[in-house]
């Protein structure tokens, strides 16, 4: 009667673990459901984040091509009286008046035209603290064109920093000579 015993007892414990199976089978399917519907507006918006990455894309890319643009001419600000101080990015009223002048010439020519700006510095300093005082000083000529009437979205800035020098840094001329901005105007 033991062996009996223990049949009905393994027959009830299957029955009974299949029941449990067939429920945590029913839920699984109300979890899959569940889990589709909490899905679905994650979905929707991955969809739309795509269309706005996309329409970003085109923007840069519509960029890109004006960026691209063929060269004009190029303003340097680095004669004596406009040279930038040592360490610092303060216009001098030199360079003002050169900015103003050309500033004149852009609306003179009134062609939408594209500038970019770029900063550079001497030799003496740490490399990237050249590269923020050449950004710094691009920045304040954008600064200063933009008070003049020329649109922001017109004008980029870059910053070279010490690199790509136009005199040796070995002399204080030459020093001087290279802590400048130049801007390139593109059509």
């Amino acid at each position: 009667m033991g062996g009996l015993a223990l049949t009905h007892t393994g027959i009830r414990s299957v029955a009974v673990g299949g029941a449990l199976l067939a429920a945590i089978a029913l839920a699984g399917c109300a979890t899959e459901e569940y889990v589709q519907q909490q899905v679905a507006p994650v979905q929707a918006q991955a969809s739309q984040a795509q269309g706005t990455a996309a329409e970003a894309l085109a923007r840069a890319n519509a960029a890109h091509k004006l960026a691209e643009g063929k060269f004009l001419y190029q303003e340097v600000l680095s004669d004596d009286a406009v040279k930038f101080p040592v360490n610092g990015d303060q216009l001098s009223d030199e360079a003002k008046a050169r900015l103003s002048a050309l500033v004149d010439k852009l609306k003179g020519d009134n062609h939408n035209v594209y500038l970019e700006i770029q900063g550079f510095t001497d030799s003496s300093g740490d490399h990237k603290y050249n590269h923020k005082l050449g950004e710094s000083r691009a920045e304040a000529v954008r600064q200063f064109l933009h008070r003049q009437g020329v649109p922001l979205n017109r004008m980029a800035t870059i910053s070279y920093g010490e690199d790509d020098p136009v005199a040796p840094n070995d002399t204080a001329e030459g020093r001087a000579q290279n802590r400048r901005v130049t801007i390139v105007v593109l059509a």
